[in-house]
């Protein structure tokens, strides 16, 4: 990661924020009755599906495309139709841009309680938690770069979806910090423990990458839903929390599909290299296979029930196999993953070489 990286990374989110002004001061003023409002935003939504292009590195390069062209993207296609969580506009222009291009989702107000009362919830040390999670990714990396020849493949494959989830996590929470401290935002989680999860619905719809799924479901799942089933005003509680063995199969395989697209141009912009369709495959799969679980949730009706750990396992089996499958031959086969590997080393060494330095600043 080189000089010239910083320089480009520097241009290129000085001019994503630039183009949120155009959206919060003459994009929001426009009505959304007609289709002015996205018209007015195709430039916007070009010249963020071509910033990321401007940077190669993983560290830089994989979040600003993730932020910038997958997800802020989503984001203003919600707001030209005055839906998602840019509509109505926050009040100020710097909450709008936060919202706008980084993964923030704002937490519903919680519904008051039926009794007069309220359930206190135990949770663990945040700090200590986070500094686990950051010690245990750091020995994930070592283990991974020095080991992976003497490792069996399911279980670098295991490795790896850990580096991915730990990654993500991390990198997420500390790219909402400021506006977080900022605002006051009261922020949904990334992930829910995903390594709890007893099902595929319960993976991809509960626990996993909640701010992708928290966008597609009213970019996507609900408008296919309300279209296929005839039925209009109808919100995620009712459809997937209420009645979840109801949702049917389009909508599901069309968020599932519309999410494979978006991987591949990820990757693309991560790897520069020509797609494949693996990305496309291995997300399909996953939607087919959620439709499956719910239809065979449907004809069962709750006569057959697996214990938790069974179905945790036999989930966890089936994502590791498949992703093993799908999901990382082209990350690996582009050479993503050892370049990756690579700038996660020279983090590593730079945090070591100035971590004496940083305590004494601190310390006077």
């Amino acid at each position: 990661m080189d000089g010239d990286e910083i320089k480009n990374f520097i241009k290129v989110w000085i001019i994503a924020i630039a183009s949120q002004c155009y959206c919060y001061y003459v994009a929001a003023r426009i009505p959304t009755k007609s289709m002015m409002r996205l018209i007015s935003l195709l430039p916007i939504l070009y010249l963020l599906l071509m910033l990321p292009l401007n940077l190669h590195s993983i560290h830089l390069g994989a979040p600003s495309a993730f932020f910038l062209g997958c997800l802020a993207i989503f984001k203003l296609l919600l707001f030209s139709f005055d839906s998602g969580p840019l509509s109505p506009p926050p009040k100020g222009l710097l909450p709008f841009i936060s919202i706008a291009l980084l993964p923030i989702n704002i937490k519903r107000l919680p519904k008051k309680p039926r009794y007069g009362y309220t359930i206190t919830k135990l949770v663990p040390n945040k700090t200590a938690l986070w500094a686990l999670k950051a010690l245990l990714l750091g020995e994930i990396i070592h283990v991974r770069k020095d080991y992976r020849q003497n490792l069996h493949p399911y279980v670098l494959t295991s490795l790896s979806l850990s580096h991915l989830y730990l990654g993500l996590e991390i990198g997420f929470a500390l790219s909402v910090a400021l506006p977080q401290a900022m605002f006051g935002f009261e922020l949904e989680p990334h992930f829910n423990e995903p390594y709890f999860s007893t099902s595929l619905q319960d993976f991809w719809g509960r626990r996993w990458n909640l701010a992708v799924s928290n966008t597609l479901r009213p970019l996507v799942y609900h408008p296919i839903r309300r279209i296929s089933t005839g039925k209009s005003g109808a919100t995620y509680e009712t459809i997937v929390i209420s009645k979840p063995l109801r949702a049917p199969v389009l909508p599901v395989i069309s968020a599932f599909t519309i999410s494979g697209l978006m991987h591949e141009l990820f990757f693309y912009y991560v790897t520069r290299a020509r797609p494949t369709g693996e990305m496309m495959c291995f997300f399909v799969l996953q939607g087919v296979c959620l439709a499956i679980e719910l239809e065979v949730k449907k004809a069962l009706a709750h006569r057959v029930r697996f214990h938790p750990l069974v179905s945790g396992l036999l989930t966890l089996v089936f994502l590791i196999v498949t992703t093993d499958w799908l999901f990382f031959p082209h990350v690996i086969r582009t050479g993503a993953d050892a370049k990756s590997l690579e700038e996660c080393a020279s983090m590593v060494d730079f945090v070591k070489a100035n971590i004496s330095l940083l305590y004494y600043w601190q310390k006077n």
